[in-house]
């Protein structure tokens, strides 16, 4: 039988809750595959858009046991007086309260009876089994494993390489020197436990600016004495294998962190270094090699557009192109689409620069550009290998575009990136890249532009009724006009007091038609393919950034700062 007896116990909480109607739970009971384990709580989240919480009370409510949100408990240094914190990670509970004689702990499995016995024995106290979200406890027991802090080393820094000591030679300031390694290090952890993007080291006349980028905005973090910048981005070189010596032009590199940290930190990154006026600076990308790739519903896809995207992706010909400036979100799309349509009887192949997340059953090809393997090289050899689907990582030349077409015309379904602003303007930048009109309009799938906008803290965001200008941009955009959130400007614990936490994916999806296929043959321009992308349905980024603001998802600030209203 596919669903058990706490699972189905599961729904029929779910139904009693509201969140799930009879003809789901009929449905939910039919289905033919294995549903135990972590598999219904994915398809409830999923496809029933149920959330991770309200899965966790229904679980407790079927359990005969208590429900509680570990996300809004604060952990102390005193949370671990009586059970060792090392015991607490490796068995997934948490001590949150004492009643009296009772102690309360929150476990992420509610089958582990012995647990309890355990901790008994160890505390001498009752214990009271809390059901709390296996994610939720991770994040508070390793929040204690967050980055040292730079006091110490800024300090250490100051007492070397200081303006007091004027007379401090070049060759003193040695990039293998202990504050140097130790703050490179630093920076690195911080940045990753901080949910970092990118960190930027820029330096200025006087000093060197460190800044994180967090949910798309620049945060500065740290400044310091301008000694110390050439140290500093000599030792990043050093850990990605550049060229200490060459500092008049830019390089580029990967830093696999695991080698240089003791702690348990799988993460690699993407470093640039580029001669600017004051020095060299870097910026580095951080790419998480622990986080794995999100489903397709978890980008932030409309209903519509995220079911129009599932049917190109699984078309066997065809080109499917993303847009959007760097950081807009395009290669977790693409892993995530790759992971939807990878089974054992499809090829998949590869190209990319940098390989970000490695996904099993797909052949991937790391570029290197210094030997000749480019993205142009790459296409060629794997039309030679008998793939069924393709993703190039970046179409950046007229010969890459030219062979991606081919590619797509020739039975593979072909998946890649371009820079642009919107869905219609690609069509203009392949023409420029040199690729016939004809070419591109009987290859073309979709173009998917995206943006990523920041969320609106659940916890702290407060109602608003649009008025002015802003119920003006509503009533033209989505023909709505009712109650929306603001972001709180004093924010909370959970957002860090930004008002935000998170982000999600605005898209505009351009499917080709008729009638889209004859106006890019006549070569016409962008917003003359815009307006008939849109008679066929398309929403454009200003449109889905406005569906979010009314889902309660993001605010019209945020909206209006990612995409400008449409004219």
């Amino acid at each position: 039988m596919p669903i058990g007896k706490i699972q189905l116990q599961i729904v029929s909480k779910l139904v009693e809750m509201g969140r799930l109607t009879d003809d789901q739970r009929v449905a939910l009971v039919a289905r033919p595959e294995d549903l135990s384990g972590n598999a219904l709580d994915k398809l409830l989240q999923e496809e029933f858009r149920v959330s991770a919480f309200q899965c966790v009370v229904a679980k407790a409510r079927a359990l005969n046991l208590s429900p509680y949100n570990v996300a809004h408990y604060r952990v102390t240094p005193q949370t671990f007086e009586r059970i060792p914190k090392e015991f607490c990670q490796e068995n997934l509970v948490l001590p949150v309260g004492q009643v009296g004689e009772l102690l309360l702990v929150a476990f992420a499995n509610p089958f582990e009876v012995t647990l309890s016995t355990r901790i008994q024995e160890m505390t001498g106290k009752p214990v009271v089994r809390l059901l709390a979200r296996e994610k939720d406890l991770k994040e508070k027991l390793n929040k204690g494993q967050e980055a040292a802090g730079f006091d110490d080393v800024v300090m250490q820094i100051g007492q070397e390489y200081g303006e007091v000591e004027a007379e401090l030679r070049d060759d003193d300031v040695s990039e293998e020197s202990g504050p140097i390694i130790q703050l490179a290090n630093r920076i690195i952890e911080d940045a990753y436990f901080s949910g970092t993007s990118d960190i930027h080291i820029e330096p200025q006349e006087k000093e060197v600016i460190v800044r994180n980028r967090i949910d798309g905005i620049c945060q500065e973090k740290l400044r310091l004495p301008k000694k110390v910048g050439p140290a500093l981005v000599a030792r990043l070189k050093i850990m990605c294998n550049l060229d200490i010596s060459e500092r008049r032009l830019p390089q580029d590199g990967r830093i696999v962190f695991k080698q240089f940290t003791k702690k348990n930190l799988d993460l690699d990154l993407r470093v640039s270094t580029a001669p600017l006026n004051h020095g060299e600076g870097v910026v580095m990308r951080i790419l998480d090699k622990q986080k794995s790739t999100l489903p397709l519903p978890a980008l932030g896809f409309s209903e519509e557009n995220l079911t129009k995207y599932r049917e190109c992706i699984r078309q066997p010909y065809g080109m499917i192109l993303h847009c959007g400036p760097t950081g807009s979100g395009k290669s977790m799309t693409l892993y995530s689409a790759l992971n939807e349509v990878n089974t054992p009887d499809l090829v998949i192949r590869t190209a990319e620069d940098p390989i970000e997340y490695t996904l099993p059953g797909l052949n991937q090809m790391q570029m290197h550009r210094q030997i000749g393997l480019t993205f142009a090289s790459a296409l060629r050899a794997f039309l030679r290998q008998d793939p069924d689907i393709i993703l190039v990582g970046e179409i950046r030349d007229k010969e890459t575009a030219g062979i991606a077409v081919e590619a797509a015309l020739t039975g593979h379904l072909l998946i890649s990136t371009l820079h642009t602003n919107d869905a219609p303007t690609t069509i203009s930048r392949l023409t420029e890249m040199g690729v016939e009109p004809f070419m591109i309009s009987s290859s073309l799938l979709c173009v998917c532009a995206q943006r990523l906008m920041r969320r609106v803290c659940k916890q702290c965001r407060k109602p608003h009724m649009p008025e002015g200008r802003e119920l003006e941009i509503l009533e033209r955009g989505l023909g709505w006009s009712g109650q929306i959130f603001r972001a709180n400007p004093k924010g909370c614990p959970k957002c860090g007091s930004s008002g935000y936490k998170g982000r999600v994916g605005i898209h505009e999806l351009m499917i080709t038609n008729e009638e889209l296929i004859e106006a890019i043959n006549k070569e016409s321009e962008a917003a003359e393919l815009k307006k008939i992308a849109m008679r066929g349905g398309m929403k454009t980024l200003h449109q889905d950034s406005l569906l979010k603001v009314r889902d309660g998802l993001s605010t019209l600030e945020e909206a209006i700062a990612n995409v400008p209203p449409d004219m």
